[in-house]
């Protein structure tokens, strides 16, 4: 008889590319990828779907490519992203405890009341994450319930955004016959990929300098505090080269991934790269400073509106442990300088903070992401975000079985969420 086996599937959806990945749990509590895939983002601008009908073509392709791999048809997916209407707002409510103990009821009854906070028009919350507990003169109460006192007051950082960020996602899904699972804001699955629990402990900041935007989460005390996207990322830099140089777009990125580097002080005197011409035109030459030069400029535009962010959010001056850098831009040479120059803070580079089974072979930066979703989708006890694969596999053509399926949205809750995201276990071993 066939034996059962769960795994999840996770896809991040950004501005330039789409990825997507299939994996489960070894028993030594680490992660196996089974299949990963990406294509181009389609129908998406600065991580916000313009037409559907596009970014629908490019999750068929997705999906497709993956399900190759597996040998499986998927039915629930979970899903990462982020445009730049993220909203953070803090809740501050208060209890009076009648019977002078803190119950259950009366901790339940501030989460509700929270989950109830009055949002802009057409936004929806889609994370929220308790701050501390107060019960009369004593601050940062960590067990309330049992707790005596006749004043109860909880903090949440309440996180929202569109609705029609998960909706557009329901949507396109659902025309594959496929559910959402866990449906997270990316910049949430990026810090869990690249940041420990150490430093959200001391304060930390993640920002992932993406294709069309940055990404920026902050951490203190163990829990996140702020979240924020900047419209616009390593592109500009591309089309900064572009038009600075009358050359075509690939050219330009192909000039900003080989040659380029983010202090222009530190390029070498002297050297130049040639760009081929074509259709009869000349070729072109830049120096390697004027590049770098270019590329500063942009990354200091970048970096300083990332620090308004980070000041807004009020923790600069908790943050210990500095800023933690991830996305495609994170590997311009000498950026961790330009970071600690421009913010006066320290920096490191992101790099995946589990282990993955010794057979994973996976471009890390790539699917930073998604890597961070599959954690969260593999930690999740909700039955709805497994898929059943059999082993061994008994269908080879997993694209004709997919047929016109379509299955009701299912209901949310922010509380089932709130506790999805951020807690160690094993897969840090």
């Amino acid at each position: 008889m066939a034996t059962i086996q769960e795994f999840a599937v996770v896809i991040d959806i950004g501005s330039t590319k789409i990825t997507a990945l299939a994996g489960n749990k070894t028993a030594n509590g680490r992660i196996h990828i089974l299949g990963q895939a990406q294509v181009p983002s389609r129908g998406i601008k600065r991580g916000v779907v313009l037409n559907p009908e596009e970014f629908a073509y490019a999750l068929k392709e997705l999906i497709g490519r993956l399900e190759t791999q597996v040998d499986h048809t998927i039915t629930t997916v979970s899903v990462c992203m982020a445009g730049m209407a993220i909203n953070t707002a803090v809740y501050e409510g208060v209890r009076h405890i009648e019977t002078g103990i803190v119950s259950q009821s009366d901790v339940d009854y501030l989460e509700q009341e929270a989950s109830r906070t009055p949002l802009e028009p057409g936004h929806r919350i889609y994370h929220m994450f308790l701050r501390n507990y107060e019960i009369g003169d004593e601050s940062d109460v960590t067990v309330p319930v049992g707790h005596e006192g006749r004043r109860l007051l909880a903090r949440y950082t309440i996180i929202s955004a569109p609705a029609s960020y998960r909706d557009s996602v329901a949507k396109a899904l659902s025309k594959l016959g496929i559910e959402i699972g866990i449906f997270a804001l990316s910049p949430l699955a990026i810090a869990e990929a690249v940041v420990t629990g150490e430093e959200k402990d001391l304060g930390v900041v993640s920002v992932d300098i993406g294709g069309g935007t940055t990404k920026i989460c902050c951490f203190g005390n163990g829990r996140m505090q702020y979240m924020a996207v900047v419209p616009f990322g390593g592109e500009v830099i591309t089309r900064d080269l572009k038009e600075a140089l009358s050359i075509l777009q690939k050219k330009a990125e192909q000039l900003k991934v080989e040659y380029g580097q983010a202090i222009g002080d530190f390029a070498e005197e002297g050297k130049f790269v040639a760009i081929p011409g074509s259709e009869g035109w000349e070729h072109k030459e830049i120096s390697f400073k004027s590049l770098a030069y270019i590329i500063q400029a942009r990354l200091e535009e970048i970096i300083d509106s990332a620090l308004l962010y980070i000041e807004k959010s009020g923790l600069p001056d908790h943050t210990a442990q500095g800023i933690v850098i991830s996305g495609g831009t994170s590997k311009m040479p000498n950026l961790v300088q330009l970071v600690k120059y421009r913010t006066g803070m320290d920096a490191r580079l992101g790099f995946l903070q589990f282990k993955l089974a010794e057979n994973a072979d996976i471009d890390k930066t790539a699917f930073m992401g998604a890597l961070g979703l599959l954690k969260i989708a593999l930690r999740s006890s909700l039955p709805f975000q497994q898929n059943k694969l059999e082993a061994p596999p008994q269908t080879k053509n997993n694209t004709s079985r997919r047929g016109n399926r379509f299955f009701s949205h299912l209901g949310e809750k922010v509380s089932q969420q709130i506790k999805l995201i951020f807690e160690e276990d094993n897969l840090n071993s």
